[in-house]
């Protein structure tokens, strides 16, 4: 068996990468594609790897050279790389096609070996590697049936999103029997260059080939194997990421903040959402107007605060609307003058606002992170602050408290001159008390030191709208915040999100009483893991002591590669040299996931 690999191209996409060199000498994690590729292929015991040269092609060929590969390395130069296709490559390497059995390979392409022996072990003798198709891939898509064999190869123009399910992406590797390419693949290829010219894509070919009754050729699916085509920065970015291993790998996912659409086989137990809301329904009415709401401009800030004073019982007055908390957070901050206090270990977007000199902190003095009411008036009733915040429930605790002894606060406060922030993005995860938000007309009139924050995105499943509000009887800070921010800094389908939410409040409540049975459920059994202490949580994730044999930084990176993504909190305030991780809870057949992957680790 032999190798054959296309490298001719220039790689433009990758812009100043391949200015000076090909696409393949393109470097991941330090190391070049070729050199992964050339080294996985020599440790086969080929008979030659057959290297289809063009822009930069003395480069490349001095480079593989330079390697050091025991395999006979041969090369082929196509010359008019820049007026033609990959087919014109693999025609002018087809004498070497006819001669024996082949591994074709692309060289835009990084995987593990793995990979390459889902080909080799394969009994069958022409197959093409496939993987179930995902939001990031692009390129040549087909269908199977239910023996694999290819039922069509789907062109740009008859790609249809709804039928994305029945669709999988060719990995750009194949093995060609000798036969194969001898009866079908070099005649038709021949023919194809002929008559439709050398400025196509070979898999052209193929898809020819499978028009016949019996083509002789199948697909063989990867089944969770590492690999990534790399054409822009962006791929090159995300190869990175997933080629990475241990506690690399986590600071790369770390420093993402978020976008983990981008891997679709992740369990995501970082990130804080309601698992069961929003419903299909108001999905749905989400799709019917999405050309609508893609196309329109969204209204400024006056109509968005005026829907969102609707669906809390607040006043246009009382609420702003951010694109996220987050920027309404900054916007808060920035305009607040003097020391503030702050709890940690805690969600640090405020304290990060502000200098340490201008930061009172209060620190709970048990190993569960718990305080109440009380302990909070005691420590700052002598403390020189003009502004409180007070997550609630807290993050990363899961600490709460009620919304009584919160009021409790509220009037101290008042008493003191003291500015109180009460984040209650996770409140309505709360299940030991039924009236449990500040979000009220009267009250925010009464105390207008008061500033009540959440975030819709969290806890009504919609990150990737980034909204989020701050409410309060303080009309003027209200109206100078609104001045602060931009006039559209939400979208239309934000504010459209805001505008029907309404019908499902319903639908919402019942989610959240699905939710409370979930994390129920999931604690009990995140309390049988033998290295974990679990600490009781009134929020949407959990706080776990970790136990020997295992760090938090050691647990996290192992989960990881196992495309699992939970919260190492070893370098975040208030946890200093102590070793605990947040957990999300999910929908229970992801949480299954996660407690299945923790116990065979209980094993090793």
């Amino acid at each position: 068996m032999q190798a054959i690999i296309l490298a001719a191209g220039m790689g433009k996409r990758l812009k100043e990468l391949t200015s000076e060199a090909t696409k393949c000498m393109v470097k991941v994690n330090g190391v070049a594609m070729i050199d992964r590729m050339m080294g996985a292929l020599d440790k086969l015991g080929l008979s030659r790897i057959v290297v289809v040269v063009g822009y930069e092609g003395q480069k490349l060929m001095d480079y593989i050279d330079a390697l050091g590969i025991s395999t006979p390395v041969e090369y082929v130069n196509n010359t008019v790389y820049d007026k033609t296709n990959n087919i014109y490559s693999l025609y002018l390497a087809k004498d070497y096609l006819v001669q024996e059995d082949t591994l074709l390979l692309e060289s835009d392409l990084v995987f593990e070996e793995a990979v390459l022996q889902k080909l080799i072990r394969n009994p069958y003798p022409s197959l093409v590697l496939v993987d179930k198709f995902e939001s990031w891939m692009d390129g040549t898509v087909v269908t199977l049936d239910e023996h694999d064999n290819i039922q069509s190869f789907v062109a740009k123009r008859e790609f249809d999103f709804n039928r994305i399910d029945e669709y999988y992406k060719t990995v750009n590797i194949y093995k060609f029997s000798k036969e194969f390419s001898q009866l079908y693949y070099v005649p038709f290829l021949e023919i194809y260059c002929k008559a439709l010219g050398t400025n196509e894509y070979y898999e052209q070919v193929l898809k020819v080939i499978t028009f016949l009754e019996d083509p002789h050729i199948k697909a063989v699916k990867l089944t969770g194997e590492k690999w990534y085509e790399i054409d822009d920065v962006q791929d090159l970015d995300i190869a990175e990421t997933i080629f990475l291993e241990g506690e690399d790998k986590l600071k790369r996912f770390q420093k993402r903040y978020g976008g983990y659409w981008r891997y679709p086989k992740m369990l995501d137990f970082c990130y804080l959402v309601n698992p069961y809301f929003p419903n299909k329904k108001l999905i749905a009415e989400m799709k019917a107007n999405f050309e609508t709401l893609l196309t329109q401009y969204p209204s400024g800030m006056q109509v968005n605060s005026l829907v969102a004073a609707k669906n809390f019982g607040l006043k246009q007055d009382q609420i702003i609307v951010g694109n996220g908390a987050a920027e309404l957070i900054k916007s808060l901050m920035e305009g607040i003058t003097g020391k503030v206090g702050v709890l940690h270990p805690s969600f640090e977007e405020y304290a990060n606002r502000k200098n340490k000199d201008e930061l009172v902190a209060f620190v709970p003095d048990n190993v569960d992170y718990t305080y109440t009411a009380d302990d909070l008036m005691e420590f700052y009733d002598n403390k020189d602050i003009e502004t409180l915040l007070i997550i609630n429930p807290d993050n990363p605790s899961g600490n709460y408290i009620k919304k009584a002894d919160v009021l409790r606060i509220c009037q101290w406060a008042k008493v003191r001159k003291i500015r109180l922030v009460v984040d209650e993005s996770f409140v309505d995860f709360v299940d030991v008390e039924e009236d449990r938000s500040l979000l009220e007309q009267e009250l925010l009139n009464e105390n207008p030191h008061l500033f009540v924050v959440k975030s819709i995105s969290k806890s009504y499943g919609v990150p990737g709208l980034r909204l989020g509000i701050i409410a309060s009887g303080d009309k003027e800070k209200i109206a100078a915040m609104k001045k602060d921010v931009a006039i559209w800094n939400i979208n239309s389908f934000a504010e459209f999100y805001m505008q029907i939410y309404e019908k499902y409040k319903s639908a919402y409540t019942a989610a959240l009483q699905t939710f409370y049975s979930t994390r129920a459920d999931f604690i009990d059994k995140l309390g049988e893991i033998s290295f974990l202490r679990v600490i009781p949580s009134q929020a949407n994730y959990v706080l776990c002591e970790v136990k020997s044999p295992y760090t938090s930084r050691r647990l996290t990176s192992m989960l990881l590669e196992d495309n699992i993504l939970i919260k190492d909190l070893s370098e975040k305030t208030g946890f200093e040299g102590e070793q605990y991780v947040r957990i999300a809870v999910r929908n229970e057949a992801d949480n299954q996931d996660l407690i299945t992957a923790l116990k065979a680790m209980e094993l090793q």
